[in-house]
């Protein structure tokens, strides 16, 4: 089985800018060559019968990405409507600036197959494409954010999957989101 990075994870996950919330500690080939040299410890069935999660204990630097909410971060919560390109609407998302989270022992590498990828336009020369990665404390899936649900239920023309939504993950989504949040650096004042 081959697995290579998609043209939509490499953006994410391997930004130009330097960002300390992606993928660190390597680039974006050493990564590639990473998980097709190594066994993941588990492969766990993602969303949809075309996703996969492949966890490997963390080789990277790469920091958690989800913090809990508490009283003594609470304040350092922020929010914006964005959009991840400019084909999709923006939705609200919320994150903190200003926390500095462990790094991860996991990495859990998410794949689509091959005919996903195609009908979603991101066609690949591989059996598998990376579409992201969840990097976490535990071996185990952080969930889609509820907004990601909803975009996927919205169909391929909005940037989504065209899963319909499960009201029992989504309601997992909302009890784990509610009380976490993504970090990215603080933004500096211009």
């Amino acid at each position: 089985m081959h697995i290579t990075l998609t043209r939509f994870a490499r953006r994410r996950l391997f930004p130009k800018d330097g960002r300390r919330n992606a993928i660190t500690g390597c680039d974006a080939a050493s990564f590639e060559h990473h998980i097709n040299t190594h066994t993941p410890l588990d492969v766990l069935d993602g969303y949809a019968p075309f996703c996969k999660l492949h966890v490997h204990r963390n080789w990277t630097t790469t920091r958690v990405a989800a913090v809990p909410i508490t009283a003594d971060n609470q304040h350092l919560l922020r929010s914006a409507y964005e959009a991840r390109n400019d084909d999709e609407l923006a939705v609200l998302n919320r994150w903190f600036e200003g926390v500095e989270p462990p790094r991860a022992e996991y990495l859990l590498v998410i794949v689509y197959d091959r005919a996903q990828l195609h009908k979603e336009g991101d066609p690949i020369d591989a059996d598998w494409g990376v579409v992201g990665c969840l990097a976490t404390a535990e071996p185990k899936e952080t969930p889609l954010a509820p907004i990601t649900m909803m975009r996927n239920a919205l169909g391929v023309d909005e940037g989504g999957s065209g899963v319909e939504l499960d009201r029992a993950a989504y309601q997992r989504s909302v009890a784990f989101w509610s009380a976490h949040a993504n970090w990215r650096e603080a933004r500096k004042a211009r």
